[in-house]
């Protein structure tokens, strides 16, 4: 059977690999995240003459938990190593401009490829694999193309018969089990079921011990919510917001869609069960 685990390794950061883009390409504004203000294009100050970050082990402390959160999906040693064959970006204004383009975009390609390896995985939707294998197939081929063709061509034309797909996908496998009833804690209000859907707003919310078996919380807002022992199996986590969200003790094993991303902002402890994929962040207790 075929498991998401290895291909979605090289779907990882590997800053060794890379030139230090996301240090430099993308753009990041003073807040809670980042000491400072920081235009695209411009190196961070924190960035040394070997492409690496300065300050790493001090990241949290020093006021870039974003940059602890964020991870290109491997578009960095990409970009670095196959479409600019291992060029840099100091030398030469004209690949300067170019790399700097084309890294988000193939960053956007490495998401996509995320997912579609892990539907790919997914027992229940074996019936939609070979419509999967080829989305698959259509984006990796755009990541191997050169640099100039990813810049000019519209992802959206990928993603939407993408996206559709996904969606089959995890909607075959949240049907292939039980479905969770909500909250099961005791002595507290009970969030209503009808509260548990996509997109669904969820800041906040009191979710301790939620049988989420199933649930679909695509792109819902999960910011700070707690989800402390909560069973997350097989629940649709697609574009949900998990900034400082607590997940002490949740199981996510076998949440569908779930992203280093997502991990990394949220908080968690020795109990936290994650996906075989996913790496238990640092900063967790």
């Amino acid at each position: 059977m075929r498991t998401a685990e290895a291909p979605r390794r090289e779907l990882r950061a590997d800053c060794s690999r890379c030139v230090g883009l996301c240090c430099v390409a993308l753009a990041f504004a003073r807040s809670a995240d980042f000491a400072f203000d920081k235009a695209a294009g411009d190196p961070c100050v924190n960035l040394d003459g070997d492409d690496r970050c300065s300050i790493h082990p001090h990241l949290r402390e020093r006021g870039f938990r974003g940059c602890t959160v964020f991870d290109c999906f491997g578009a960095g040693q990409q970009v670095t190593q196959h479409t600019f064959d291992g060029q840099g970006w100091r030398d030469d204004a004209e690949r300067r401009r170019e790399m700097f383009a084309v890294f988000p975009l193939m960053r956007q390609l490495h998401e996509l490829l995320w997912y579609l390896e892990e539907a790919l995985a997914l027992p229940a939707a074996a019936g939609i694999h070979p419509s999967l294998r080829r989305a698959h197939a259509d984006v990796r081929s755009l990541t191997d193309a050169p640099g100039a063709v990813i810049v000019e061509t519209d992802i959206e034309d990928l993603r939407a018969p993408a996206a559709d797909l996904l969606r089959d996908a995890a909607r075959l496998t949240r049907e292939a089990g039980p479905v969770g009833t909500g909250p099961i804690g005791r002595g507290r209000k009970r969030t209503a079921r009808s509260r548990i859907r996509p997109g669904a707003d969820l800041l906040g919310a009191d979710l301790r011990s939620a049988d989420l078996r199933g649930a679909e919380l695509r792109g819902a807002l999960l910011i700070a919510a707690d989800l402390r022992d909560a069973d997350l199996s097989r629940a649709e986590l697609i574009g949900a917001d998990l900034r400082d969200a607590r997940l002490d003790g949740a199981d996510l094993r076998e949440a569908i869609y779930l992203t280093q991303v997502q991990v990394n902002a949220a908080t968690g402890d020795g109990r936290t069960l994650l996906p075989p994929a996913l790496d238990r962040p640092g900063h967790w207790s």
